[in-house]
């Protein structure tokens, strides 16, 4: 079983239910064990299929990594491939935390097969989490970390504004989640949040994109009653 918390910008806490199925039981001590071994190969061959190449982070080492980071890949142009269509975010470069942690984690394929996991319909769309295992297992491999508040930059929460996503419980420096992501959609912006949350970014194109996810139906924890899927996250030129 994996477990893991949704950050999110009003702190609410996306799931979803599966539906319980019966298994077939068996009586064969040797059928256990070979299920087991089973089990195991399969767990082990997901792992090493979605593994990321790139370091563990850890927090003690993280503002040195991701400025030497931010230096060595200066790409700030980043396109989100769902089936609503595209969506190009521009990153900003007084945000270099963010910046360079959101390219990491394109170029370790960390959102790639995430969702859009959380709409609330006239204010935002959330991505960068799922209930998929794989997403559970990058997680693991790319570190447990949270990244400092880059609120000197200005940025405000307008229409169209990248943020990041944040942990409520013992967070009074609002620090940002690393993994989970914002777009406002909101015509009016959503100012009511600035300064609790890191705006980084911006789209460029594609807000018909966000209008159209942000009007999905969901369930009562605003997860989309049909998986948004990040099919693609990739830098742009």
């Amino acid at each position: 079983m994996f477990f893991f918390v949704c950050a999110s910008c009003e702190d609410k806490q996306s799931s979803t239910e599966k539906e319980r199925v019966p298994i077939a039981e068996t009586t064969k001590e040797e059928d256990s064990v070979e299920n087991e071994e089973e089990q195991k190969e399969e767990k082990e061959d997901r792992e090493n299929q979605v593994k990321p190449e790139g370091p563990l982070l850890v927090q003690e080492e993280l503002i040195p990594f991701l400025m030497e980071y931010g230096k060595e890949n200066p790409e700030d142009e980043v396109r989100i491939k769902t089936r609503f269509g595209d969506i190009d975010l521009k990153l900003y470069r007084d945000t270099p935390l963010h910046r360079a942690n959101f390219i990491f984690l394109v170029k370790q394929d960390y959102f790639d097969n995430t969702f859009f996991h959380r709409v609330a319909e006239g204010f935002v769309i959330q991505g960068g989490n799922s209930d998929n295992p794989e997403t559970n297992i990058k997680r693991h491999y790319i570190g447990d970390y949270l990244i400092p508040s880059e609120f000197e930059a200005g940025h405000k929460h307008v229409r169209g504004a990248l943020s990041a996503a944040k942990y409520s419980e013992q967070n009074v420096s609002k620090a940002s989640s690393p993994y989970e992501f914002f777009i406002v959609q909101s015509e009016r912006g959503a100012h009511h949040i600035d300064n609790e949350h890191t705006v980084f970014g911006r789209v460029t194109d594609g807000m018909e994109v966000v209008d159209s996810i942000n009007k999905v139906e969901v369930d009562g924890s605003e997860w989309p009653l049909r998986n948004i899927h990040i099919l693609d996250a990739e830098i742009l030129d």
